[in-house]
């Protein structure tokens, strides 16, 4: 096979050896430049799978060569270097499009782990690619840019943040990020944040060391390490105590751990996905979340639709669904008036909800055919949608109130009193819910 080539854009020639001779014992070939201007002739005239550059160049600096890769030969995946506590520089650069960060001084393993995870993109791409429309159903709009944006996303090692509604498919998508990037041979781990136990946080995320306390009878590896070269997904993010987000940012930061116990840091590889059903910029607001800790966590947002505002994919979801519950058995169907009704259906449980009302109907419909009566579903808005007109007996603002405070109320019964996921199902604000709560007497 033809040797990898990668292009080295820095203007201090001692870096420049230095990363040289790193790939060079590699296997990988090398060309160099001192600034921009050498490094796009470069890109012009060879077929690069790696491009490395520093941030500070003397005509410019390296997000100006990450957006003419991103324009010009999208296929290369551009790491950039960083000086020591710039952290801001290298959120800049994922956001541009960067497959990844080094900070100076350069650790050799990170970087040739680096390298080897961005050649691996171009021979498990597209493999991947093929198998995600069978697992992300839909073909509405929506979903069509969902599982767009999950094909550049897995080129990338930044951060994402996976906002939507709690069973959206959340956990699913990050799935999905990780198996089709150059990580998919590694580990995958998923956590719920809110299912550990807080004195047992920092050992789960960490490690520890024997005799570190009590019942620590055994040096034990924590989620980081194990997930070493793979994804950590950190499912409901939001319910973090503010202790254990700041441990957090510094791992994020300095791609470094230190076990309950040990003396020095550990190096980690590993990439970090998050999701809340939460709005995490409202609990930013409130005090709740870090907001240091938000932004690196969120470099790069996606937000998972909720069922009701993809109606074109249930009937698609519905046949699926069945199938994979028929397995085995004969074959049961959807009757037009119980399809009919499932699109009409809001969903607040979204897919999971689906799932479970499609379990429930198998269970109770004859011959193999769930009716609208099978269904059971919870009564819908239909009675707010249409309220009674106003007579002349009442004033308009009263009128008015009384419509607001049976849409609120309505929201919040169906968000189990999650005033979050009731603003967003309202379609404002949470400071805007708080206020209308405040003026009409629902505190």
């Amino acid at each position: 096979m033809d040797r990898a080539l990668a292009l080295i854009v820095d203007d201090e020639p001692d870096i420049r050896e230095l990363l040289e001779l790193t790939l060079g014992r590699m296997d990988i070939d090398t060309r160099s430049a001192a600034d921009l201007a050498e490094a796009r002739a470069l890109l012009a005239r060879h077929p690069f799978r790696l491009c490395l550059t520093d941030m500070r160049l003397p005509d410019g600096d390296g997000l100006d060569l990450v957006r003419h890769i991103q324009e010009r030969c999208p296929e290369v995946p551009v790491a950039v270097i960083t000086a020591f506590g710039s952290m801001e520089s290298a959120v800049q650069a994922l956001k541009a499009g960067a497959f990844d960060f080094v900070s100076k001084p350069v650790d050799l393993q990170g970087l040739r782990s680096l390298v080897t995870s961005a050649l691996k993109l171009r021979r498990t791409y597209p493999e991947v690619d093929r198998r995600s429309r069978r697992t992300l159903l839909g073909d509405s709009q929506a979903m069509q840019e969902i599982r767009s944006t999950i094909n550049k996303l897995a080129r990338s090692q930044a951060p994402v943040y996976i906002a939507g509604e709690s069973g959206t498919g959340k956990e699913l998508v990050a799935r999905l990020i990780h198996d089709k990037g150059p990580r998919a041979d590694r580990p995958f781990l998923a956590v719920n944040c809110g299912a550990i136990p807080a004195d047992l946080m920092e050992s789960e995320f960490f490690g520890h060391v024997k005799g570190s306390f009590t019942g620590a009878v055994a040096d034990k590896q924590g989620l980081f390490q194990a997930a070493s070269g793979g994804t950590l997904f950190l499912d409901e993010v939001a319910e973090l105590p503010l202790h254990m987000q700041v441990k957090l940012l510094r791992a994020i930061q300095e791609k470094a751990v230190r076990p309950v116990g040990a003396q020095r840091e550990v190096p980690i590889d590993v990439r970090v996905l998050s999701a809340t059903h939460k709005d995490l910029a409202a609990l930013v607001q409130e005090g709740g979340f870090r907001q240091d800790l938000y932004y690196r966590i969120n470099v790069i947002e996606l937000r998972v639709p909720p069922l009701r505002e993809r109606r074109d994919d249930i009937p698609l979801l519905a046949d699926a669904v069945l199938a994979r519950l028929a397995a085995g058995g004969p074959a049961v169907t959807l009757a037009p008036d119980a399809l009919e009704a499932l699109c009409a259906y809001d969903f607040p449980g979204n897919v999971r909800e689906l799932e479970n009302i499609l379990e429930r109907s198998m269970t109770l419909c004859e011959d193999h055919l769930i009716r609208r009566a099978d269904l059971h579903l919870p009564a819908t808005a239909a009675a707010a949608a249409d309220p009674p007109r106003p007579t002349g007996d009442v004033p308009l603002e009263d009128y008015l109130d009384t419509v607001e405070r049976d849409a609120i109320v309505h929201a919040l019964e169906r968000t189990r009193y999650n005033k979050t996921a009731a603003a967003r199902l309202l379609g404002i604000t949470f400071r805007a819910l708080r206020y209308r709560l405040k003026k009409l007497g629902l505190e």
